[in-house]
């Protein structure tokens, strides 16, 4: 339990930081989910918007380090492969 002043206020920034994260990797994950979901579907098109839409909220997840920026670049790359699979 946090003792100090200073303890209880980290631990008030954590939950709001906790929640604010939460929220990131949730909307981050349903954007994958929608790539993922075009591509299945067969559609290049939309698979292809899907991802461009994808990309900057990946970036994002990296910089704010809600995410490792290699999970991310690694995700966007096999995504796009994928995505490029389609047209053939």
């Amino acid at each position: 339990m946090a003792n100090t002043p200073q303890s209880k206020k980290r631990a008030r920034q954590l939950e709001r930081r906790t929640d604010v994260n939460k929220a990131r990797r949730s909307r981050i994950r349903t954007y994958l989910r929608k790539v993922e979901e075009a591509i299945a579907s067969g559609d290049q098109a939309n698979a292809a918007e899907a991802l461009r839409a994808a990309q900057p909220e990946l970036a994002r997840g990296a910089s704010k380090g809600v995410m490792h920026k290699n999970t991310v670049a690694r995700k966007m790359s096999r995504l796009a492969s994928r995505v490029k699979a389609l047209s053939n």
